[in-house]
């Protein structure tokens, strides 16, 4: 996949999260294929006061190419204030403007998919954007449109397209929607039978299979993950088998899993205070544990986590356990 001068591959892209896709996280994940990660989603506004907990959001690793920063915001100056100043900050590839994102706090201000509600006011938004990066290649993500009522994505994308947009993400709900309901697929075929820039598909991936069935239904460029990664940075390693036609690896046994945690906990505490990096690693703990059976007990333990000490002692104890059933197997 190439976006503007960008090469992409494989075309497995890890989606911009707001308090998941830290660049602890990001490091996992490339590490096991995704080619393509973003960071989480920042306020242009935040950028153009100079917030000084936003900088640190745009934070590259060393070595974190191809790159993109995604930027949300509805007033066109700011935007375009707020590209030149992201990618500075950061030294990203691509810029990314959030129209897709559903949270009230942020459609209700009109910003994420609230531009999909005012077509020339998202329009004006992608110009000022473009001005701003000077040069570097603008992507949008979107969704279908308000409502069921209001389906605009395909209307807007080719809008966007003659604004010199590089590439367009749909995930294949409406705002509405949320995160319920299934993803429709078939407007992000239609929007790759409609376009000659790329046209990333998103929604309901959560299986190295689903990436490969979303390309081949859609026809699409590439492939954004979302929540499919929320403790499993392994899709990215089976959606590539899965994608070259070779035989798709087991994930890992838990003990590794636990392993994988605590490297991304360490990591996040050399980027940020080790008190942050552990209260954030108790959403990202229980993840690595959904569908473990009985692990009732160490959520409840992770739900208390306060230091790395306590993260290795969960660890410890989750590893003995599987030990112990192991042994009473044998």
């Amino acid at each position: 996949m190439q976006i503007g001068s960008v090469h992409i591959d494989p075309p497995l892209v890890l989606a911009p999260m707001a308090g998941v896709t830290d660049i602890a996280f990001r490091h996992i994940c490339r590490e096991l294929g995704a080619a393509y990660t973003l960071t989480e989603m920042v306020s242009a506004k935040a950028l153009c006061y100079q917030d000084k907990k936003t900088i640190p959001l745009l934070r590259l690793e060393e070595g974190e190419h191809p790159a993109g920063v995604q930027i949300f915001g509805s007033d066109p100056a700011c935007m375009e204030q707020a590209a030149g100043l992201a990618l500075e900050a950061s030294g990203a590839d691509i810029l990314d403007i959030n129209m897709g994102c559903p949270v009230p706090k942020v459609a209700n201000n009109g910003d994420g998919s609230g531009l999909l509600r005012d077509l020339d006011k998202a329009c004006r938004v992608a110009e000022a954007t473009i001005r701003g990066a000077g040069g570097k290649p603008v992507t949008v993500k979107m969704r279908l449109g308000w409502d069921k009522g209001s389906i605009v994505c395909l209307e807007l994308a080719r809008e966007l397209e003659k604004l010199g947009v590089a590439a367009i993400t749909l995930h294949g709900r409406t705002k509405v929607q949320m995160y319920g309901g299934t993803a429709n697929w078939d407007y992000i075929r239609e929007m790759k039978n409609a376009l000659s820039i790329p046209v990333i598909a998103n929604g309901d991936v959560f299986s190295g299979q689903d990436a490969a069935r979303i390309l081949r239904y859609t026809g699409a460029d590439g492939v954004m993950i979302a929540r499919g990664v929320f403790g499993n940075p392994w899709i990215f390693q089976q959606a590539k088998a899965a994608l070259a036609g070779e035989e798709i690896p087991p994930l890992p046994p838990l003990a590794q899993r636990c392993d994988t945690a605590v490297q991304q906990f360490e990591l996040a505490a050399q980027y940020k205070s080790e008190k942050i990096a552990c209260l954030e690693a108790r959403k990202h703990y229980a993840w690595y544990l959904k569908g473990v059976p009985y692990a009732g007990y160490w959520k409840g333990e992770i739900s208390k986590i306060t230091t790395l000490e306590d993260v290795y002692r969960v660890t410890a104890g989750i590893k003995r356990e599987l030990r112990d059933a192991h042994e009473d197997r044998g």
